[in-house]
């Protein structure tokens, strides 16, 4: 998508919303699918962890539903 900025004003706004976006919103595959800012800011552990409680909850369930419905 062609976008055109006629002032150094607008290009410098729409660059800083994309490093924000990339930085703070946009989960990258290469850290775990958590944002570089979770990284530097020591919250990916965090956030790993608390997606792995889930993870074993969901299975758990799952499991459990499963081994009902065949009983």
């Amino acid at each position: 998508l062609l976008e055109n900025y006629f002032l150094p004003g607008d290009l410098e706004a729409q660059i800083a919303v994309f490093v924000d976006h990339y930085n703070q919103q946009r989960y990258h595959e290469s850290l775990n699918n958590v944002t570089p800012a979770d990284v530097y800011f020591g919250r990916d552990k965090v956030i790993l962890k608390q997606r792995e409680e889930i993870k074993r909850k969901t299975l758990e369930a799952r499991r459990l539903h499963h081994n009902k419905r065949t009983a």
